[in-house]
């Protein structure tokens, strides 16, 4: 779908260069010579909507002052047929373009024509991306971090595909290695007190201790009562967490699908080691000279990689040498594969058995040194992971309430769980807020703010404007007023500042969801929608609609109707409702 935006941008260009080419026809200006001038928006909208400066830039090849080919582009201009009503010169040379009626009427057209489509494109071909996000161990409940994480992921996907990629989401279950040893010893340890009281065993050091693994081992004596009290280590270690696992995935799954988020895919770590898939990524990468044992171990030369990767990309010998870089453990001596070695394969299973083209994971911050270790690591496969592998880091969030930190769980002890999180705001303001500021910025998440009703809480302000749009359209429909066509208005009549501004908001929508495509920042759409809805709000005080004489009432009540239906499509990219009342 055109952006209508950059299409005038690229008409300026045009337009300016046939001018040049018929100037330089009648010998107004010198043949041949190419000129390379900005096309750029003008900071103040009553210097234009586009300022060219072509003439300053063709000053030089020309021999003529810029003002005076600013003078002799302008008398040759053809804007006739064109997205411009006119042109004017300003300052030492620029050429200032105004748009004409016919590209506001294309704007409100554009919109009409596709409104669940409006601002797609096909950046992205067809290309197959996986977003990875949230991956939270199944250890326990979701914490706030995963709330951001989910509502990253999910929103970016859904942008992706909305620019031409072939969008995948995934979860990868950690239902392997350390983590889930020590949940079974968790739930293992308060089995036995159940049987032998608090003081009769004791818990692990580093054991879980959420109220969670309390609810688990209850459940898992009311089905076997005392029956694994002498059980041997590796039989209660093999059925506990499969039990506490079997519960609480689906629970995960529950929690996200409750949060708006649905994936593809639920990928479980325990596939890739149960089918060799660990094992043979590490000989793969043995058999390319990159490991080398020592005290039993078997090592990547992570250095060795990480050296490489960063030649390549551009920094110097000296730079490279001067970093602190090791090398990391991929089995160890006792034969059990690490958790990096399973990254490598799950990683190495997503581009050269799936053919993804690129793969997007969303990971927090505290994750930034081992981005550019599995980069090197799949480089060293010969996967590309430099360029292939894409990582957004994603800052902490910081929960609010009576203006101060809130930090602990009632029912866990730990952090705030997501789903006690949901059961205090609505979906919908925990969907925007989260993906309310980019995720390299901190979050403050105000619990107060979030389930006000007022035009400080950013979702109630946007969804506000929606509702607000849908009672003027519902009030002049019961007067007979209909939204008319795009065919059927005069857009030559939407002249005031507050309209044209307004318009141009709308325009901007393609730009804006490119853009967060290109940067992976989905955030870019709430900053969107927060200035559309203010730019309504602005033109519906500015501009009465009901009551106006009927071809402006008309125009006006189109302009409205478009911005909800861009609000709506808006809203729709972040998983949020567009209600119609409020």
């Amino acid at each position: 779908m055109a952006n209508l935006i950059q299409t005038a941008r690229d008409q300026v260009a045009e337009l300016t260069q046939k001018a040049y080419e018929k100037a330089a026809a009648q010998g107004l200006l010198p043949q041949g010579e190419t000129i390379r001038g900005t096309v750029e928006v003008p900071k103040d909208s009553r210097n234009g909507d586009f300022a060219s400066s072509f003439a300053m830039a063709g000053a030089k090849a020309l021999k003529m002052a810029p003002r005076a080919i600013a003078q002799i582009i302008l008398d040759n201009l053809e804007l006739e047929g064109t997205l411009f009503q006119r042109a004017e010169i300003a300052g030492p040379g620029f050429l200032n373009f105004f748009y004409s009626p016919n590209w506001y009427q294309q704007v409100l057209g554009a919109v009409e024509e596709d409104p669940a489509g409006y601002g797609s494109s096909d950046v992205g071909h067809g290309q197959k991306v996986m977003v990875e996000f949230v991956s939270a161990n199944p250890t326990g409940p979701m914490h706030m971090g995963n709330a951001r994480g989910g509502v990253l992921g999910d929103t970016l996907a859904n942008v992706l595909s909305r620019v031409g990629y072939n969008t995948w989401k995934e979860f990868y279950v950690n239902d392997a290695g350390n983590q889930v040893h020590k949940f079974a010893q968790s739930i293992h340890a308060r089995y036995m007190q159940i049987i032998l009281g608090e003081d009769g065993y004791e818990f692990p050091e580093k054991g879980y201790q959420g109220e969670d693994i309390k609810e688990l081992a209850q459940a898992f004596y009311a089905v076997h009562g005392d029956s694994y009290k002498d059980a041997p280590e590796e039989k209660w270690l093999e059925d506990m967490s499969a039990f506490g696992l079997e519960r609480n995935i689906p629970k995960m799954k529950a929690d996200l699908l409750k949060y708006g988020i649905e994936y593809d895919q639920w990928f479980l770590e325990s596939e890739l080691h149960n089918s060799g898939y660990v094992a043979q990524t590490v000989d793969l990468l043995a058999q390319k000279g990159w490991t080398y044992e020592k005290d039993g171990a078997l090592w990547l030369d992570t250095t060795g990689l990480l050296k490489e990767k960063y030649l390549r990309e551009g920094r110097s010998q000296e730079q490279v040498d001067k970093l602190d870089l090791k090398d990391d453990v991929l089995r160890r001596a006792n034969g059990f594969y690490t958790y990096f070695a399973a990254d490598i394969a799950y990683h190495r299973n997503k581009f050269e058995e799936r053919h993804f083209d690129k793969v997007i994971n969303v990971w927090g911050a505290d994750h930034h040194g081992h981005v550019a270790r599995l980069q090197a690591a799949l480089d060293g496969l010969g996967l590309d992971g430099s360029n292939r592998l894409v990582i957004v880091l994603m800052q902490l969030v910081n929960l609010l309430q009576d203006g101060k930190p809130v930090r602990m769980s009632k029912r866990t002890g730990k952090a705030i769980a997501l789903h006690d999180l949901l059961d205090e705001i609505s979906v919908d303001a925990a969907r925007y807020y989260f993906n309310n500021r980019a995720s390299t910025s901190p979050l403050d998440f105000d619990l107060d703010l979030a389930v006000r009703q007022d035009s400080d809480n950013p979702v109630y302000y946007v969804q506000y404007a929606h509702a607000r749009i849908c009672s003027l359209i519902a009030n002049l429909a019961a007067e007979g007023v209909q939204v008319p066509a795009c065919a059927d208005v005069d857009a030559a009549l939407l002249s005031t500042e507050e309209e044209r501004g307004l318009i141009k908001t709308l325009a901007q929508y393609p730009n804006e969801i490119a853009q967060a495509a290109q940067h992976y920042d989905p955030s870019r759409i709430n900053r969107y929608l927060t200035g559309l809805a203010g730019d309504f709000h602005r033109f519906y005080n500015a501009c009465r609609i009901k009551g106006e004489e009927p071809q402006v009432q008309a125009a006006r009540l189109k302009l409205a109707h478009t911005v909800r239906l861009v609000l709506a499509n808006g809203l729709g990219l972040l998983g949020v409702t567009a209600p119609e009342k409020m």
